[in-house]
């Protein structure tokens, strides 16, 4: 099964701290962002995952381009003329996380002819993490759609239909309301963390247990989206998608940064 991913990529820092005063106990970094977050977790459930991207011209550009290569995901990524998009994540002794970023999002454009855009018409799905309007009317041509709250806007302008639309009941700036969006979404889920979401349609649905103790909140959403996406390229129902995608979820929680903890269907 071929997967497509089209997003960002981030260069993150994790700092972990006990409290309000940071006193770090150890630091790591690693290339992440909501389009390498989903990518990975899409390769590690068997698809095979390809990432649409923009890289920095600088060695964090070229570090992300090797360890996402290395983690089995096949990149479609131009090189900036700025630096790579740096991110700083703390992480509570709750695990919560944190996240400042430094840099505008350096997203793929559909009108950039040095990306194979025509792929997206051979994938059996694509998950639109972030993008231009030209971009997500090109993956369009998938038979399944999935996008990001995140970028109502670019969603707006492209009109465009959604097979599924996933953001987060607890982040503003992933609240998607009735009438938001025409074409409307065939499925709107709303993610509520510990509580489970909403499907519409389809009403409550239930978080997955957790398959060990809480560790990181970082690329939950993501991951979870992945997990969706992955299902319903799969053919399976909306029901079976979201479970999917709340077990994906659930397991990032428990592993340290963003890919430790990362579900795989052997699991």
């Amino acid at each position: 099964m071929k997967i497509a991913v089209v997003g960002h990529v981030e260069w993150v820092e994790f700092v972990p701290k006990p409290g309000e005063i940071v006193h770090a106990s150890e630091t790591w970094a690693e290339a992440a962002g909501g389009g390498a977050v989903a990518a990975v977790q899409l390769a590690r459930l068997g698809a095979e995952t390809t990432l649409f991207t923009v890289l920095g011209n600088d060695e964090l550009g070229r570090r992300s381009r090797r360890q996402l290569t290395e983690q089995g995901v096949t990149l479609r990524a131009v090189v900036a003329p700025e630096p790579q998009r740096r991110a700083f994540t703390y992480v509570d002794a709750e695990g919560e996380r944190t996240i400042t970023v430094l840099g505008h999002k350096l997203r793929p454009s559909g009108r950039d002819g040095r990306l194979s855009w025509e792929e997206l018409a051979e994938a059996d799905a694509v998950y639109f993490v972030s993008g231009d309007e030209a971009a997500l009317q090109t993956a369009r041509r998938a038979p399944v759609l999935v996008a990001t709250a995140r970028e109502l806007e670019t969603l707006r302008d492209a009109d465009v239909e959604l097979d599924a639309l996933v953001g987060s009941g607890e982040d503003p700036g992933e609240r998607y309301g009735p009438g938001e969006l025409e074409p409307r979404p065939k499925l709107v889920v709303t993610t509520a963390g510990a509580l489970g979401g909403w499907m519409n349609p389809g009403g409550p649905y239930l978080a997955a247990p957790l398959p060990g103790p809480v560790e990181d909140a970082y690329g939950c959403g993501d991951c979870f989206t992945a997990g969706l996406t992955f299902a319903l390229a799969e053919g399976r129902s909306p029901e079976e998608a979201v479970e999917l995608g709340a077990r994906c979820g659930a397991a990032v929680l428990t592993g340290r940064g963003a890919y430790a903890g990362q579900l795989t269907l052997a699991e």
